[in-house]
């Protein structure tokens, strides 16, 4: 069975720092790109950041480039988003997907179109 399973949310004063984890099973993370995407209530689900381990690149949505990291570990198939200086605007559910690296990040091509979903780990961050 094709699974990404999210870890590592939890609640989070401002300022403060959380690593997500999104390990993947029933395939192998380096031919996929990933993605971490956040939907906050009441809001649309956004992109994060993406790191395709076709061509060795990531990105990141502008709010959060110089605070979120994300980084592989293609030995435990995992991915990780490592996210510092938090702020109350980045609370959300957090989710990771991935699309096979030749079709670039999964939101490339809307995200609707996104074939392989994990189920998502909460991040609040209090003021």
């Amino acid at each position: 069975e094709v699974q990404l399973v999210e870890s590592g949310g939890g609640l989070v004063q401002a300022g403060g720092s959380l690593r997500l984890s999104c390990t993947a099973s029933g395939f192998t993370l380096d031919d996929y790109a990933i993605g971490w995407f956040r939907q906050a209530p009441g809001k649309e689900r956004e992109e994060v950041s993406c790191l395709n381990n076709g061509d060795n690149t990531t990105q990141y949505l502008n709010s959060v480039k110089g605070r979120f990291t994300m980084s592989a570990d293609n030995a435990k198939n995992t991915v990780y988003l490592e996210m510092n200086n938090l702020k109350p605007e980045d609370t959300a559910e957090y989710l990771c997907a991935a699309e096979p690296s030749r079709f670039g990040c999964p939101a490339r091509y809307g995200i609707p179109n996104v074939s392989i979903w994990g189920q998502g780990t909460q991040v609040t961050v209090s003021s």
